[in-house]
């Protein structure tokens, strides 16, 4: 990254409908708006949120996604990736996203905002596309983008500058957060190593390895089979 990072975009949802839904209808269509807007602990005020189950809230207030990100999926679509198609409420400019740590801290215009978790996008990222595999893809690819917690509320605009205030250093990054909970489950005792991580997924990897204690140490060896001989009159009685 050799831009100073900034804020792009702010993106708000609108509300699209379809078959691709999960409830016929959904605000993953976010588009940029002038600003500012106020950032709250459960998300930006004036967006779209109509799963609450698996979107918004405290730990998924805000979803960020780097516009270099973006540049990698309009080659591999061959389609425009505007700002907010992936989803995303903060379209971000010389950010390196995929490599931020869990727990850290960035500053932007008023608000101070905390990466909390990678992005594992649903059926319904796959439908607004139209694009069957994008979850498998997006998943393979590794750059899923980052959602943040609002550790201060404030107001947010386009052009911000994006100050990284804290960065933790136990080396646990979104990459590596999503690898785990996806395609390298043999990674998921590494999230103990993040004081910050969610204490649900730092249940999850206590469970792996509580799991993995109790698979034998050479499954390939089979038990001794005892042939038990039976007499002839045995068997007739």
């Amino acid at each position: 990254m050799t831009a100073e990072p900034r804020l792009l975009t702010v993106n708000l949802g609108v509300e699209r409908t379809g078959a691709w839904t999960s409830n016929g209808r959904s605000g993953i269509d976010k588009r940029p708006v002038p600003g500012p807007v106020m950032a709250r602990s459960h998300g930006l005020e004036g967006d779209l949120i109509v799963n609450t189950k698996a979107h918004g809230g405290v730990d998924k207030a805000v979803y960020a996604f780097a516009r270099e990100d973006a540049g990698y999926w309009e080659r591999e679509l061959g389609r425009t990736v505007s700002p907010g198609n992936f989803g995303e409420n903060f379209s971000t400019v010389g950010l390196d996203i995929t490599g931020a740590e869990i727990g850290e801290r960035w500053r932007i215009g008023g608000a101070v905002f905390e990466v909390i978790r990678p992005r594992k996008p649903c059926r319904v990222f796959a439908g607004f596309w139209d694009v069957p595999d994008l979850v498998k893809r997006f998943i393979a690819n590794g750059a899923p983008g980052a959602y943040l917690r609002v550790l201060t509320e404030g107001e947010v605009s386009p052009g911000d500058p994006i100050e990284v205030i804290k960065r933790p250093g136990h080396g646990i990054t979104v990459n590596l957060m999503l690898r785990a909970l996806t395609t390298e489950r043999e990674l998921l005792p590494r999230m103990l190593e993040a004081p910050e991580m969610l204490p649900k997924i730092q249940e999850k990897a206590r469970r792996w390895i509580a799991e993995q204690q109790r698979v034998p140490r050479h499954p390939q060896e089979r038990p001794e089979h005892h042939v038990v001989h039976v007499r002839k009159e045995e068997v007739q009685a």
